[in-house]
């Protein structure tokens, strides 16, 4: 029963994320607003996470873990009824994006910390191999069940139906063994908090906001250009600047004999560190490719939410059974050589992805190459959670399970942002190029073009693009040639999001050295969570 309980958690937190992915066109169309703010909405939700991962970490170490996580879950439950009766970008971002996300930074730490307190040896494995395939299953059925409600009825449905499950969890918590910590509960570090969350919020939001302040050279419609720069620039910088004063800053507390956030000398111990980077990587990957997809399937070749669920289902069902696998094959196979292979292996489904990126699906190989990154990204999952809980004691595995949703979490919000700024900024660089060498479009009507999409342009269809073009009294040959250029600027600009994905996979590679590669690992004694 504590593992059913925990396993459907996991599968509320995993749902709505991966639903909403097939259902962008839908929440513009709703809204009344663009893809780049529903971008935003999205990789708000998973900042949100990163930003206080660490804060609900040590509330969960505070309170009791099987607190929090009965305090996350009404949360959570608020944020998804909130979502459902949305009439706005701005109450959807509240429910969805910071109340589902503050109760998902309580919830996430506390039910990892909860497996490891109620299972121990193979089982504890077992049971990490059975979250992973549950998150697994979560990915699975989010893109089908989005878009069959999304297509039959609203997208809405899927918020209502998570505070029912939120309910069926709470009547299983008691089940539930608490893990609980040995002396006092410690104190919250406020300072620490904010200073964590401020600076990962501003790296974020630099990497967000590329696509329209421009990486270096600043667009036309930047809010500001200091030094003649970016702003993009000093944004990211100045995150990194504050995630530095909280190093430091955690150092002083530690020194003075006060509870720090977190522990820093937990990031000393090789496998951990090596463990958080891989899930940040994996997230990173996954939830980028999942942002750029859903964009080809439907603004390009035209799918309804649901047929998009069903073309992205192959990634699904290959993550989940991957994953489900993993506690075998770690009996059997070092956890770095796992993990290398499943790296390899997404690397490999993102250039068959690149290659089926045409005006015309190829159904075939789009459904092979989504099946081989689900085994890719499957193998990845099964592995890295056990390696982070494992590499600590029972005192560390709060601070060890918020560091591990830290990781995953700004995984996904940098995924979600940074590819979608290389496509929305390769789409605006691209379509103008190919505007401007288009033989078919006067140099008068290209320059029109380059000044209109100077500072950025929205990912649309191509049947907007016509109509715009129309609106502007363009003839019918100028107007054909322009819609071609951008039909093609489309594909360009996707193949270049999916290139990047598979050059962060391939340099994700340097960074398993310190992954366990022997066939069992046990677990570092720590003290408050230090080694």
């Amino acid at each position: 029963m504590p593992l059913v309980a925990l396993a459907i958690a996991q599968f509320v937190m995993v749902l709505d994320q991966s639903a909403m992915n097939v259902s962008i066109s839908a929440l513009v169309a709703d809204f009344d607003t663009t893809v780049t703010t529903i971008q935003a909405v999205i990789t708000l939700y998973c900042l949100v996470m990163a930003m206080f991962m660490l804060t609900g970490g040590k509330i969960g170490d505070i309170i009791g873990r099987r607190r929090a996580f009965v305090v996350g879950l009404v949360v959570y439950a608020v944020g998804s009824a909130t979502t459902a009766l949305a009439p706005s970008v701005v109450v959807l971002a509240l429910g969805w994006s910071v109340l589902e996300g503050l109760g998902a930074a309580l919830v996430l730490p506390a039910m990892v910390a909860l497996i490891a307190g109620n299972f121990e040896g193979s089982a504890r494995k077992v049971a990490y191999a059975v979250i992973g395939g549950v998150a697994g299953a979560g990915i699975a059925v989010g893109p089908i069940l989005g878009g069959w409600a999304t297509t039959e009825y609203t997208w809405r449905i899927i918020f209502a139906g998570e505070v029912l499950l939120v309910a069926l969890i709470l009547v299983m918590t008691p089940r539930v063994v608490d893990a609980v910590t040995s002396g006092p509960a410690p104190r919250l570090d406020l300072v620490g908090t904010v200073l964590s969350a401020t600076g990962l919020g501003l790296v974020v939001l630099g990497v967000l906001q590329s696509s329209s302040w421009g990486w270096v050279r600043p667009k036309e419609d930047s809010p500001l250009t200091p030094f003649g720069f970016s702003l993009t620039v000093f944004v990211i910088g100045l995150g990194g600047v504050l995630l530095w004063a909280f190093s430091v800053w955690q150092r002083h507390r530690e020194q003075w004999g006060r509870d720090p956030l977190v522990h820093l000398a937990l990031l000393g111990i090789a496998p951990l560190r090596s463990g958080l980077v891989g899930l940040f990587s994996q997230n990173l990957i996954l939830m980028g490719v999942f942002f750029t997809i859903p964009l080809y399937l439907q603004l390009v070749i035209g799918l309804d939410a649901l047929d998009t669920g069903l073309k992205m289902l192959p990634v699904s069902i290959t993550m989940f059974l991957a994953s489900a696998a993993g506690s075998r094959l770690s009996a059997r196979f070092p956890i770095r050589s796992i993990v290398r292979a499943g790296l390899v292996v997404a690397m490999v489904a993102i250039v068959m992805l690149m290659a089926t990126i045409e005006p015309e699906l190829n159904d075939a190989g789009f459904a092979w190459s989504m099946a081989v990154l689900g085994v890719g990204m499957g193998l990845i999952v099964s592995q890295l959670g056990n390696v982070v809980q494992s590499s600590v004691d029972t005192s560390g595995r709060g601070e060890a399970g918020g560091l591990q949703y830290t990781g995953q979490q700004l995984g996904s919000s940098i995924g979600v942002a940074l590819l979608g700024a290389i496509v929305l900024s390769g789409l605006t660089s691209s379509f103008v190029s190919h505007v401007s060498d288009d033989e078919r479009i006067s140099s008068e009507v290209a320059d029109q073009v380059g000044v209109a999409v100077g500072s950025g342009i929205d990912f649309v269809s191509a049947d907007q693009i016509e109509a715009a073009a129309r609106k502007a009294g363009l003839d019918a040959p100028t107007t054909e040639a322009i819609v071609d250029d951008y039909e093609s600027a489309q594909l360009q600009a996707l193949k270049a999001g999916l290139l990047a994905a598979a050059f962060l996979a391939l340099a994700s590679l340097a960074f398993t050295r310190d992954l366990p590669h022997v066939m069992s690992q046990p677990p570092v004694e720590t003290a408050a969570g230090g080694p």
